[in-house]
């Protein structure tokens, strides 16, 4: 059916209020109709269903102000000229399937209070509109534009979903700016042909097999422009976090400000090219000590969330104290410790692309816990005599990142020398010169022979704990172990203490000097 102007006002005078002068449909039936020249319906009141599935509108659509008290339907719409809904207001399902807007649609201050308000499959030639429109109702509410096309949009909201966004396998064909608030915001294989923001607040945001073709930066939004519903302004918290990077080129990402303690980065490309600014946060390992049979506490950095997940089912049940298990299904399988040394490794690049040295250290470290951690049989892991070494570099220095730890270990020596020298090290006293010769008559040369005697070391144990011995052992160690060789009067077991103390105190004060430098560098 074809409605003209004229036809169409005679249509809404028909049922227009008295006293609001609002036009009040009941269910209202406008399937496959065209409506000729400018059709509109400002105020009026869909207090039943209303279909305009296939409607054509060729010199567009004015729904300002209207209410759909029911289910609204425009799947298959076309609108020639602009499609106005500022302030409209849809209490009910809504439907805008597979809708072709050739011009401009404009959803300003719109409100969506149903369960669903379906945008999949519309195409958006021209501008798209959404400033200051919200989804308000509660619950397990999705607004979907899925697979929609987005051809010239330069800025997509502010908007506000209570529940789930979806802007799944969404094409936006040109640059442009994306600033929303939601409790979950889903970007699964969306594509941008060109340069994007997404300025997010509080959404949870999946950005699996996303194209990115331009770089695309997404920013924690802290103050969102538009109104927010209920559920979200009563929230103190605004920071968004992303979840997946499943199949993202990571080259042409930027992340700023947002929570990652929930990111999984497994199978994204190019990490090391992923740039990181502001305050992106990660996760920590669990708090306290860990009790076992090997009392023990875990040491502070950042961790991926994989790494949780991997340690949370692997391993002795003290060991999985604290650990955060995924919540993603039965059929997903954390990475172990040898894809995770190489996604631990990739963000380290990053970081240091990015000349943050402190934190490119706790994915060094990382790094190196799940190389010491891989126990792979194939001949692919890491083999046992590295496993050891790496033991041991993480023992004495958390691989060259804890200076606290070296310096406890060279304290540790320290004293362990002080005691051996005072027990084997240092003899009775300082050897006194002897000179031997033979007695010759007047006149006559004499040969005389001086030699010192060799420390000895022959007093009871008891006699070798006193306050002089335990001065000179201090002043020994002290000597070998910063300065150089103390010159004084060993034992030949205390001589090789010496040695042993000179060795290990050097490695160990390399240590600590490495690992501070490791916290300071810039």
């Amino acid at each position: 059916m074809t409605f003209t102007p004229k036809l169409l006002n005679d249509v809404l005078d028909a049922v227009r209020d008295p006293a609001t002068g609002a036009p009040h449909l009941g269910d209202a039936k406008f399937e496959n109709a065209t409506f000729t020249g400018t059709a509109e319906f400002i105020g009026a009141r869909f207090t039943g269903w209303a279909r305009f599935d296939q409607a054509e509108f060729p010199g567009g659509a004015v729904f300002m102000g209207a209410v759909f008290g029911s289910n609204a339907r425009f799947g298959q719409v076309t609108f020639e000229g602009g499609g106005d809904f500022t302030g409209t207001t849809f209490e009910d399902q809504l439907s805008f399937g597979e809708a072709i807007f050739k011009y401009w649609a404009r959803f300003d201050q719109a409100t969506f209070n149903g369960e669903i308000a379906d945008f999949g499959k519309a195409t958006f030639m021209g501008e798209a509109h959404f400033r200051g429109a919200q989804f308000t109702s509660s619950g397990n509410c999705t607004w979907h534009f899925d697979q929609a096309k987005f051809e010239t949009a330069r800025a997509f909201g502010p908007l506000a979903c209570s529940g789930r966004l979806s802007l799944d396998h969404v094409e936006f064909a040109a640059p442009v700016t994306v600033e929303a608030a939601a409790e979950r915001m889903s970007c699964v294989g969306t594509r941008f042909d060109g340069p994007a923001t997404l300025r997010v607040s509080y959404a949870e945001v999946d950005l699996s097999e996303a194209v990115l073709s331009h770089p695309v930066t997404v920013v924690s939004n802290a103050r969102h422009r538009g109104p927010l519903p209920t559920d979200l302004a009563s929230r103190a918290e605004t920071t968004a976090s992303v979840l997946s990077l499943l199949r993202v080129d990571a080259a042409l990402l930027v992340l700023t400000d947002v929570d990652l303690r929930r990111c999984t980065f497994s199978g994204a490309h190019h990490l090391d090219q992923l740039r990181l600014e502001g305050e992106c946060l990660f996760d920590a390992p669990p708090k306290g000590v860990r009790w076992g049979l090997r009392p023990a506490r875990w040491t502070r950095r950042q961790v991926l969330a994989e790494e949780h997940h991997w340690r949370a089912q692997a391993g002795r049940v003290a060991a999985r104290e604290g650990w955060t298990p995924h919540s993603q299904g039965s059929d997903y399988r954390p990475p172990g410790p040898a894809a995770l040394v190489v996604v631990y490794r990739q963000l380290r690049k990053a970081f240091e692309d990015g000349k943050n040295e402190p934190g490119a250290a706790d994915f060094y470290y990382g790094e190196m816990e799940m190389r010491r951690r891989d126990r792979r049989r194939d001949g692919r892991g890491t083999t046992r005599t590295e496993r050891w070494l790496l033991h041991m570099y993480w023992a004495l220095s958390g691989y060259g990142l804890r200076a606290s730890r070296a310096f406890c270990w060279l304290t540790v020596m320290t004293a362990a020398t002080v005691l051996t020298l005072m027990l084997w090290g240092l003899p009775n006293g300082d050897p006194k010169p002897l000179v031997t010769g033979t007695q010759a008559n007047v006149g006559h040369k004499v040969a005389l022979v001086i030699d010192t005697p060799d420390p000895a070391l022959n007093s009871s144990i008891a006699d070798r704990f006193s306050w002089k011995r335990a001065e000179k052992a201090v002043r020994v160690v002290v000597n070998s172990t910063v300065f150089r060789s103390s010159g004084q009067n060993l034992t030949t077991w205390g001589t090789y203490i010496e040695m042993v103390s000179r060795l290990l105190g050097a490695l160990l004060l390399a240590l600590a000097v490495l690992a501070i430098r490791g916290r300071v560098k810039r």
